[in-house]
């Protein structure tokens, strides 16, 4: 049986924390942020886990992380 291939783009974006969830940066924080709130921009600073539905479709995509 050959070995599963990770996806490189996806292995780059999330991190394992250290109960075995997949962690991330939130999305639209990159460009224009003059027109969001500063509450907005400041949450957006955290990094979030997946829910448990994403979490079963990340597993097939990064085998190995």
């Amino acid at each position: 049986m050959p070995k599963m291939k990770t996806n490189r783009s996806a292995a780059k974006r999330f991190k394992k924390t250290a109960s075995g969830k997949l962690k991330h940066k939130p999305s639209f924080k990159n460009h224009i942020l003059t027109k969001k709130s500063p509450k907005r921009i400041r949450q957006l600073r955290k990094d979030r886990t997946l829910e448990a539905g994403d979490e079963a479709k990340m597993k097939s995509i990064l085998p190995y992380l």
